[in-house]
């Protein structure tokens, strides 16, 4: 059934829940399941793949959950998920032929970053932002650079969709995260259109992790749409910098 010893096998669908219930919030569940999957003997190249694969289960359970509290409007945002998918499989494909040493270091300096903007700055609330980029602009700019990370290295894509949508698409952090989960969706799907035919995907392993995703990404979706900014604020804090933590180490060896 699955690729792996059983136990370790439900250790990674215990990491999964955690993953998609932070990930439903704040995002950075593929630095949870990622590492995991790696301890466990995947190669680079099956973590990438069975992690994208588990974690559209994830986003898929959280979109429909952020939809059905009337935060976000799907068919309002297939545009921007198309460009998504599309930019996350190019992506892909360059994660497929470069190595991502570089952007490794870069990662926790970016990390830093966005848990010191969300800590710092003052006015982050469920109410709606000021917007600086009209929606078109936003569809052809910030969502393809930030999807096209995802489909090439990953941790992190929730946290920065997230910031796009407060800083320039004026969006509260409630709807910002409700936003977020469509185009995370998308990139993960795209990036699976690379990856399937590439054969190093853990299938029993990440069909195990995707079940495990949904509850958690249910569980997440609904504290969020509960609680609000009070929730997602501070988990995004502890998300970036627990992400940034993780990535120094790995990069220093």
């Amino acid at each position: 059934m699955f690729e792996i010893a059983t136990h370790l096998a439900l250790l990674l669908i215990v990491a999964a829940f955690v993953a998609g219930f932070v990930d439903s919030i704040a995002g950075g569940g593929g630095l949870i399941a990622m590492p995991m999957l790696l301890i466990a003997g995947a190669s680079p190249l099956e973590a990438l793949a069975t992690n994208k694969l588990q974690g559209a289960f994830g986003a898929g359970t959280a979109t429909v959950a952020y939809a059905r509290a009337g935060h976000v409007r799907l068919g309002e945002q297939l545009g921007m998920a198309t460009v998504s998918a599309l930019a996350a499989a190019a992506g892909a494909v360059v994660a497929k032929a470069m190595p991502a040493d570089i952007l490794r270091l870069l990662m926790p300096v970016i990390l830093v970053a966005v848990a010191a903007f969300f800590a710092l700055k003052p006015g982050l609330t469920d109410l709606e932002q000021v917007q600086r980029l009209a929606p078109a602009a936003f569809t052809f700019t910030a969502v393809p650079l930030i999807a096209g990370y995802d489909g090439f290295f990953g941790p992190g894509t929730g946290s920065f969709f997230m910031l796009a949508f407060v800083l320039l698409a004026g969006l509260g952090m409630l709807r910002a995260t409700a936003h977020t989960k469509l185009l995370n969706f998308a990139s993960n799907i795209g990036s699976l259109a690379v990856f399937i035919p590439s054969g190093a995907m853990w299938w029993g392993v990440g069909i195990g992790m995707g079940l495990a995703q949904i509850a958690g990404a249910a569980l997440g979706a609904k504290m969020a749409i509960r609680v609000g900014a009070r929730l997602i604020k501070p988990l995004i804090v502890t998300v970036s910098v627990a992400m940034a933590l993780r990535l120094l180490w790995q990069a220093l060896g």
